[in-house]
């Protein structure tokens, strides 16, 4: 079957759905989504938005502490276009109904500003600590009503569907113009796949953290957009920078559950298992570190400890305090036996964000013509080496809005007699069965995670990422095998997309030969600014 839109969504965190409301005023939205519409990385944001609200905070300020955390990664120009717009995202997020939380004096537009690490002054605008949530539900009932925009869930994308113009100058003919026509998409519930035919197509489909054996993300995050895109061949870089979240809740029934930066935020304290405060070994900002900086110090101690885990210490605040700014959190620790108020929170760190990915420019278009990508998915320039905290939905919210005025001029100069793609490529699966052979996927997505965890994890040495980089190919070796003998399935294309993705990092934190940021490199432990103050960048030949 075929399905023709103008502007095709895939994916449907705050990127996706910011974009879709903002296309749908210009022509006809198609969502694709894996699970339900409401599954996104968004959906678990605690944290909040970055923005200068306050009068005693400055856009000079949030733009120095950005590009300190991107440690000398960042596009300077990107990193001052999306701080200065933050402002007015938070503006446009409440006037669609998103309801921040409010400070108890209605003093900075009456916001309550939490402070989190790497910041200088509080600018975290939040709904308490659900922020994700309260902006996912809002966006989600505004998609469902639009007249123009209709929702595809248990739709997962196969591959996108480009075409390129041949011209000939003289003996020599050349492939140029090459653009998105839309994508193959594997309908789960009905086991089939569908050819989307579209004139704009939005990757917008989150990060990685399934390639890591152990994440703070959503099952849904296996790198689809990413490795997408660069089969169809856009550029890619700095997939070497994987944010470990430090603190995700150390518990046996837990599982990718995060404690919020916000709690170090306001005051609470790592201790090891002996009791003591140990950040102020590792950063002058003690707990208030950036993340690449607390994770490296969480993974040493535990390593040199041999403890499973680290605390999280926030008993010195009042109860009530706790209860009224933690809701989520203090009652979900207390389902697994664990009272904020009075006792230490287990916690170690997680693969959380991706900060590489499709390379695009500040309109989030990408080296294909009609093909945007936005959010996670995309390497922008704004995070560098090491995203500051609660920039990420900052950076979604203005890129969306950017790439759809883009888009919608895009759609509006196509000429009306041309303003579909005409006989795309039925999905051909002759010859294909159904496999016998469900091991092959299981055993390949665990041995992938578990090397990806030991070999190419918080802290990485030449040999390990050489093992990491031997089993990849043998891995990647047979699941190109499998992917043309049978026909596909959810976690068959799953898989195929966490092997390229993981074999990018490997690839690029092996030519990185240095320790910037999130790589840390211990054959390398040093930053090298003068052959390597540069991103990482990755072709489809390069690999």
């Amino acid at each position: 079957m075929e399905i023709k839109t103008d502007f095709l969504i895939i994916g449907s965190g705050i990127a996706g759905l910011k974009f879709a409301l903002q296309a749908a005023e210009a022509g006809k939205v198609v969502i694709v989504t894996k699970k339900s519409v409401d599954d996104s990385s968004t959906n678990r944001a605690q944290g909040g938005i970055a923005a200068v609200i306050s009068d005693i905070d400055s856009f000079e300020a949030h733009i120095q502490d950005t590009l300190a955390s991107g440690d000398g990664l960042c596009n300077k120009a990107v990193v001052e276009t999306v701080v200065r717009k933050g402002p007015e995202a938070v503006r446009e997020l409440a006037s669609l109904g998103i309801n921040f939380t409010r400070a108890a004096t209605a003093v900075d537009d009456g916001l309550d500003l939490g402070r989190e690490g790497g910041h200088s002054h509080n600018r975290i605008v939040h709904a308490q600590d659900l922020t994700g949530r309260e902006i996912e539900q809002a966006l989600v009932g505004l998609a469902k009503a639009h007249k123009n925009i209709t929702i595809y869930e248990d739709h997962i994308a196969v591959d996108l569907i480009t075409h390129s113009t041949r011209v000939k100058k003289g003996p020599v003919v050349k492939t140029r113009d090459v653009y998105c026509c839309g994508a193959y998409v594997l309908d789960i519930k009905n086991d089939c796949v569908h050819t989307f035919n579209a004139l704009i197509t939005l990757l917008a489909t989150g990060g990685a953290g399934k390639v890591y054996a152990y994440t703070s993300n959503p099952d849904i995050a296996t790198g689809d957009g990413i490795a997408m895109a660069y089969r169809a061949g856009c550029t890619v870089a700095n997939l070497e920078f994987v944010q470990f979240h430090p603190t995700c809740l150390f518990h046996p029934a837990a599982k990718n559950f995060l404690i919020s930066e916000a709690v170090r935020g306001e005051g609470a304290v790592l201790l090891n298992s002996a009791g003591e405060p140990f950040m102020e070994k590792y950063d002058p900002a003690k707990d208030l570190a950036c993340r690449d900086v607390v994770a490296r110090a969480i993974d040493t101690e535990i390593k040199t400890r041999g403890d499973d885990c680290v605390y999280l210490d926030i008993t010195h605040r009042k109860p009530d305090f706790i209860r009224q700014r933690f809701p989520y959190l203090y009652d979900r620790c207390l389902r697994y036996g664990i009272d904020m108020t009075t006792d230490p929170v287990p916690v170690v760190p997680a693969a959380h964000y991706m900060c590489g990915g499709v390379v695009t420019d500040l309109c989030g278009r990408t080296d294909i013509g009609r093909l945007f990508t936005v959010g996670e998915s995309a390497c922008t320039g704004l995070h560098g080496a090491n995203r500051l905290a609660s920039n990420s939905l900052l950076e979604a919210v203005v890129f969306a809005n950017k790439a759809a005025e883009c888009a919608i001029g895009q759609l509006g100069s196509l000429p009306r007699d041309n303003r579909g793609n005409n006989d795309l490529p039925v999905w051909d699966e002759v010859g294909a069965t159904d496999s016998n052979e469900a091991i092959t996927v299981s055993q390949n997505w665990d041995e992938i995670r578990l090397f990806m965890w030991n070999y190419v994890g918080i802290v990485r040495s030449n040999k390990r990422l050489q093992r990491a980089k031997n089993r990849i190919n043998l891995v990647l070796a047979e699941i190109k095998e499998y992917y043309w003998n049978f026909r596909v399935t959810a976690d068959l294309l799953e898989l195929r997309n966490i092997a390229t993705v993981a074999d990018l990092i490997i690839t690029c934190a092996m030519m990185r030969k240095e320790s910037r940021g999130l790589h840390y490199n211990i054959d390398y432990n040093a930053k090298d600014d003068v052959n390597w103050l540069k991103d990482t960048v990755l072709g489809v030949r390069d690999l």
